[in-house]
């Protein structure tokens, strides 16, 4: 369980990275430009943050609201015209929500001390 955590980790920061170096290559505006680079940092520092302190789950949770952040900015900061900018965006920030939901079952399971659900008898 613990090495899949570490790898959900190595994954947010990679795919944080990739975001906030994007720019370097992709035709950007200055919304696509800095919501890339912000938000891609975030994501790599959560990633960061939950494999330093992996019983801190706001990490998994702010890495999610990144993610979706990430996801609406084309939109939202009105880059849906540069393909390759948005097309980042959008795969980074589905990515973010993936790696973010599926490790919170994990660390419930783990904060609870066992597997699976409570049984109560």
């Amino acid at each position: 369980m613990r090495s899949w955590s570490r790898m959900q980790d190595v994954v947010a920061i990679v795919i944080g990275v990739f975001a906030a170096l994007s720019p370097l290559w992709l035709d950007t505006n200055n919304a696509a430009m800095w919501s890339l680079i912000v938000l891609g940092v975030l994501v790599a520092l959560s990633g960061l943050v939950h494999m330093a302190r992996p019983e801190m789950t706001a990490a998994e949770y702010a890495m999610a609201v990144f993610g979706v952040l990430l996801f609406i900015a084309p939109w939202v900061m009105n880059f849906d015209a540069f393909t390759g900018a948005s097309w980042t965006a959008w795969v980074v920030g589905v990515l973010a929500v993936v790696v973010a939901v599926t490790g919170l079952p994990m660390m419930s399971s783990r904060m609870h001390g066992h597997g699976g659900l409570a049984t109560h008898h």
